[in-house]
């Protein structure tokens, strides 16, 4: 003990020696800010200090052995005229005193940082080797946490944050509607919850809307949850059918005359008489199973015959990439077809939608239909036919301006027209519109249609959400569901039927035509999209008690539809497709048949194909 006892008080002596000898050479001078460096033995670095001198100097006055005086070192007037007579040189000194201050300090803060690096080490990525193949599970997984943030974990952070300060920001701007229990924050929530839970989903191979339906039953049923219970109506029903209009921008923007006409007879069978055949035998089976009056077991029937894009087109986009099919064009003429089918589907509903909330004379009420018809018909190609011109071809920032007029005219076509009470119009006057343009656009419609699609990308956990949200499980009537099953089974049943017909004389085997009919199961965007529509308008229009229940008997059938179709429809394409479709011999598809990124159609037929842009992996 006694050793360590000296040990320590030499030590200590030791630092105060040298801090004494570092701080006796400090030097002040009179009036004047001065800067000096020196090295300091106990800090191992060069030192920059400043001081100001003292004033009220004696002539006589000199450092006393302890080198101190009321707290200054005092001096000379000799040794003040000697310093200003010195100023000059050491002016000229002071720029290599800085640097060398800068280089020393630049030292130490180096050296600071690789001992901060040394401490940190294990938690550093530049310190370890990047996981290889066939490295531990723990090694990947502890690789994946470090510092800095990088891969996934990177890009959850990234999303988290900016969910926050989204969130933050609504707060800023709103205050209590940003809070627990208010309007916007339901739809923030709703909004994240269903993005999450599409990818989730789409993890298992299913597609995301499916993830996104399922979140918005969950929110608005589960007890402690129900957070879209507190979401106005009114905002539920505008969001839906912006994204609706969406939906009928992008359909009429992805029809391709030419392509459509190469196609000819067998996608226009494929097209209208499925959907065609399906609406009449769900539109009777709702008549005598479920009670629905005519025109509303049609209003049925169209929400059920339309196929969907958002499950068809990935899933034969895959089997194209891989050569299935490709000998005889089939991935081709499913999708093209399906475009078509949803144009019939939705026009059929509209006029449908328009029957049974029309009122006055039986005579107005037999010609409503197809007046409507005409209006959204003309309506969309004046709105077409300005946007050939307006904005002009050498506008600058022509794409965000076309895309800004088109979305601005549907968002005007569909509301205006629902404004007039023409709720068979709107849809048609945007899908016509998009066509009409697009026609002339030729192939500068491209990148609009990529604008389109980030705003669908937007829009649609929206709609899937909100229409999910729109599902009371306690009110529902356990005969509804039952009753509503077996008509869509039945409307199921005729249509693989009237498919495997529809392509007869086509050209193609057995096996082809029955995966054919089991491609055209899928139901999904269409029905979330028209599926609300006639419940929405029923309340909006205080349309009583019966067309409420109606149109709520429909939104549950159509949310069925999609929960009991669409993966079943995306499991049948993935496993009958290389059973039953010829696999092309082409080289060119053989180094894709295993890679999942390289989805690319050919220059042969990338004409038929264009179809397939109406959507991306989950649009129409």
């Amino acid at each position: 003990m006694s050793v360590i006892c000296d040990l320590c008080v030499k030590s200590t002596q030791s630092y105060v020696r040298e801090l004494s000898g570092f701080l006796s050479t400090i030097v002040y001078s009179s009036g004047r800010e001065r800067l000096h460096t020196c090295k300091s033995p106990l800090l191992g670095k060069y030192t920059t200090y400043g001081t100001t001198g003292s004033t009220d100097m004696s002539d006589d006055a000199v450092i006393d052995n302890s080198g101190m005086k009321n707290g200054t070192v005092p001096m000379t007037t000799k040794d003040v005229r000697d310093t200003d007579t010195k100023e000059t040189n050491d002016a000229d000194k002071t720029d290599g005193d800085h640097q060398i201050v800068d280089k020393n300090e630049q030292s130490c803060t180096n050296s600071c940082i690789e001992r901060c690096d040394l401490c940190c080490a294990p938690i550093l990525t530049k310190y370890h080797q990047p996981p290889k193949e066939g490295d531990s599970f723990c090694y990947r997984f502890r690789y994946n946490l470090m510092c800095p943030p990088h891969g996934t974990v990177a890009v959850g952070l990234l999303y988290i944050l900016l969910v926050l300060i989204v969130w933050g920001v609504l707060w800023g701007m709103t205050g209590e509607n940003a809070l627990p229990g208010g309007n916007l924050f339901s739809l923030f929530v709703l909004w994240v919850a269903a993005v999450v839970g599409g990818k989730l989903v789409s993890l298992i191979k299913l597609p995301a809307l499916l993830g996104m339906l399922l979140v918005g039953v969950l929110l608005r049923n589960v007890p402690y949850i129900k957070v879209a219970a507190d979401i106005h109506p009114e905002w539920s029903v505008t969001l839906r059918n912006i994204a609706f209009t969406i939906i009928l921008i992008r359909a009429g923007l992805g029809l391709d005359a030419k392509a459509l006409m190469k196609l000819k007879v067998a996608c226009l069978r494929l097209a209208f008489m499925p959907c065609t055949f399906e609406c009449v035998t769900a539109a009777v089976a709702a008549y005598l199973l479920l009670g629905f009056p005519w025109d509303w077991g049609f209003m049925l029937g169209f929400v059920l015959g339309a196929v969907s894009p958002a499950v068809v087109v990935p899933s034969m986009l895959n089997l194209q990439v891989k050569g299935y099919g490709m000998d005889k064009g089939i991935p081709t003429l499913v999708i093209a077809a399906a475009s078509v089918d949803d144009v019939l589907a939705i026009t059929g509903f509209s006029v449908t939608l328009g029957i049974a909330f029309s009122t006055g004379s039986i005579v107005l009420t037999i010609f409503r239909g197809p007046l409507e018809v005409i209006v959204g018909i003309c309506l969309g190609i004046l709105l077409g036919i300005i946007m050939w011109y307006i904005p002009h071809a050498k506008q600058k920032s022509l794409i965000g301006y076309r895309s800004l007029f088109l979305f601005a005219s549907g968002l005007l076509g569909f509301f205006g027209t629902g404004a007039l009470e023409l709720a068979g119009s709107g849809a048609l006057a945007v899908l016509t519109a998009a066509f009409v343009a697009a026609h002339r656009w030729g192939d500068k419609k491209v990148p609009i249609e990529n604008v389109m699609g980030v705003l669908w990308n937007f829009f649609q956990p929206f709609l899937f959400a909100l229409i999910g949200a729109e599902i009371l499980i306690e009110n529902l009537d356990p005969s509804t569901i039952g009753l509503g099953i077996a008509v869509l089974f039945i409307g199921l049943t005729v249509r693989i039927v009237v498919s495997f017909l529809s392509v007869v004389r086509c050209g193609l085997t057995l096996k082809e035509r029955i995966f054919i009919s089991l491609a055209w199961l899928p139901k999904a965007t269409v029905q979330a999209a028209i599926g609300s529509i006639a419940y929405d308008t029923a309340r909006l229009r205080d349309a009583g008690e019966e067309a409420i229940h109606l149109g709520s008997q429909i939104l549950t059938i159509a949310v069925l539809s999609i929960i009991i179709t669409a993966p079943l429809g995306a499991a049948a394409i993935a496993l009958s497709g290389p059973r039953f479709l010829h696999k092309s011999q082409d080289p060119k598809y053989r180094k894709h048949s295993n890679k999942k990124d390289d989805r690319t159609t050919t220059d042969t037929d990338a004409e038929e194909a264009r179809v397939a842009m109406i959507t991306t992996e989950s649009g129409v």
